[in-house]
């Protein structure tokens, strides 16, 4: 089969490849599209957590791989609710903890980190690394997380004596944040005034 020239422009060659060329780029232009939803929803699920994660990886695809990562890990784990008893108990604990803060601060804020792990633990998250129990945490808690990473970094300082009264104050109120969610609590429970 030879092919001349005039085969090459003929309309029905011509309109061909340009139907071709718009086929591609509706592709490509679709391929974008989805990538950007893709990012856009987990940057919505993940919030700050989304740019941590992505200055750690250094770039976006490894980042949101790690984040798809978490969201497929937590869903394997069997998270449970709290019994009624367990929340009572819970709640009187943290009371104990944050009746504690006035006259011993930093070990209130070291038993508030031991209590929300073993929170933690009793709904059903695995006991890891701080690390890896902030990734757990980042998927249904994203605006928890980081104020959970500042406590426990605030926490870990008082172990060394190098936090301020009033930083250990903010991680006991990040703590209750967390402690809050995940005992599910809907309203707030009387919250003594601290120090």
């Amino acid at each position: 089969m030879n092919f001349d020239s005039s085969t090459l422009t003929s309309p029905a060659v011509i309109i061909g490849g340009i139907v071709v060329l718009i086929l591609i780029i509706a592709a490509i232009a679709i391929a974008v599209d989805q990538r950007k939803k893709k990012t856009e929803r987990l940057r919505s699920r993940f919030g700050p957590e989304y740019d941590l994660v992505l200055r750690k990886e250094g770039n976006r695809r490894s980042a949101e791989a790690a984040l798809l990562d978490r969201t497929k890990r937590l869903h394997h784990l069997k998270i449970r609710d709290l019994t009624a008893s367990e929340r009572n108990r819970y709640i009187a604990e943290w009371e104990v903890v944050q009746s504690r803060f006035v006259d011993q601060p930093r070990a209130a804020a070291t038993e508030a980190d031991e209590l929300v792990n073993s929170l933690l633990q009793a709904r059903g998250y695995p006991t890891a690394t701080f690390e890896e129990r902030a990734a757990d945490i980042s998927v249904n808690h994203a605006l928890l997380v980081g104020p959970y990473r500042s406590a426990h970094e605030v926490t870990l300082r008082a172990a060394r004596n190098e936090a301020t009264t009033e930083e250990l104050r903010t991680a006991i109120i990040h703590y209750r944040a967390l402690f809050d969610e995940l005992l599910q609590i809907t309203t707030p429970v009387e919250q003594k005034v601290l120090a």
